[in-house]
């Protein structure tokens, strides 16, 4: 039964209120998640693609290396993210509005702020949790190839801190895609599209000849500060740059804004 007509509107906004719908919808979505065949399939690619990279830097540090093998390892950040992040989020909106239950939720006192944000975070939490479970490689590195390094501290906090708040963006666009369709696999397309953006293209716009040109130097630099392959050496060798993380925070902030906007018009227009 929902709550009485009596029940004054601004009670129903308070802060306890709101978190304790937020907090409902994340226990909500990470079960759903851990019933969802796509989870699954995004862990056993995770864990087989990294398992591989593994694999290559193990047998590359039998022989002494310059480079720490946890800056190898984290370079290679990129591709489990292409497919991970689309597995995990392309459900959490678009599947909600094919079966019409997005809107019947909305009718219940949640907002959309909370839906979104609570289907964020069980995402992200999945994103985070899969990362945590290659930790046990850096060991093993250390253990068979005899490196020291292999567990050092610096590099390894400094490349899973990067996992961590990249992990933001990343996410935040793949829920910000799921918001924009009805369709779970377009949801994922366009996620995949919009990484590629966002992972590899400054770094190729970067490199064209054009921008080498005094007048275009702004317009280079600003790509130039957008290349997280630069990020994720910077953050691996102790280098935490503000403008980064300032990067990463804002435009995961925008993407779920935008989420939320999107999910709202949505609505407003069937």
């Amino acid at each position: 039964m929902g709550p009485s007509t009596g029940t004054p509107r601004s009670a129903l906004r308070t802060p306890h209120f709101l978190m304790r719908h937020y907090f409902t919808i994340l226990s909500h979505e990470i079960r759903t998640l851990l019933y969802s065949p796509s989870t699954y399939i995004a862990a056993t690619f995770f864990l087989g693609v990294m398992g591989f990279v593994f694999a290559s830097i193990l047998d590359s540090y039998r022989v002494p290396q310059e480079t720490p093998p946890a800056v190898v390892f984290f370079q290679f950040f990129w591709f489990p993210v292409l497919f991970m992040v689309p597995l995990l989020t392309m459900k959490t909106i678009a599947d909600e509005r094919r079966q019409g239950t997005l809107e019947t939720l909305l009718t219940t006192p949640v907002n959309t702020a909370e839906v979104v944000l609570g289907k964020f975070s069980a995402a992200y939490l999945f994103y985070l949790l899969l990362w945590a479970s290659t930790l046990g490689f850096h060991y093993i590195i250390q253990l068979y190839a005899r490196d020291l390094r292999g567990l050092d501290p610096g590099p390894l906090v400094g490349g899973y801190l990067f996992i961590a708040v990249s992990g933001l963006l990343f996410v935040a666009l793949g829920v910000f895609a799921s918001s924009m369709t009805r369709s779970q696999p377009v949801a994922g397309i366009f996620t995949v599209v919009l990484l590629i953006l966002v992972i590899i293209a400054p770094r190729y716009l970067g490199e064209i000849n054009a921008l080498h040109s005094a007048s275009l130097s702004p317009l280079k630099s600003a790509l130039d500060s957008l290349q997280i392959s630069s990020h994720v050496d910077d953050f691996t060798h102790g280098i935490i740059d503000t403008r980064q993380l300032f990067y990463y925070l804002t435009g995961s902030t925008l993407a779920l804004l935008f989420s939320i906007l999107g999910v709202e018009a949505k609505l407003l227009h069937g």
